[in-house]
């Protein structure tokens, strides 16, 4: 009897760690992050406090290797003053 494997291992699942395969929206950091309103998205790039986004036409993404680096950054920041 032949054993067949049925889990597929995605390889770009490992680099992507986690992180979805397209860029993503301010609806996606609300829903992230358990924000009160894609206004706070919006407010966090007016101050420049939010991870770096760019625009498509009149949409605003995100990449999500960039918001990881930026939830790191932000953790390290509390770690040192801590």
């Amino acid at each position: 009897m032949t054993t067949r494997r049925t889990e597929t291992t995605d390889p770009r699942a490992t680099l992507r760690g986690g992180l979805p395969d397209r860029y993503l929206t301010p609806e996606d950091l609300v829903t992230m992050f358990s924000l009160p309103s894609v206004e706070t998205v919006y407010a966090w790039r007016r101050k420049r406090i939010g991870p770096p986004g760019f625009r498509v036409g009149k949409h605003l993404r995100y990449d999500p290797a960039t918001v990881r680096a930026w939830v790191n950054e932000q953790q390290s920041a509390l770690e040192d003053a801590a």
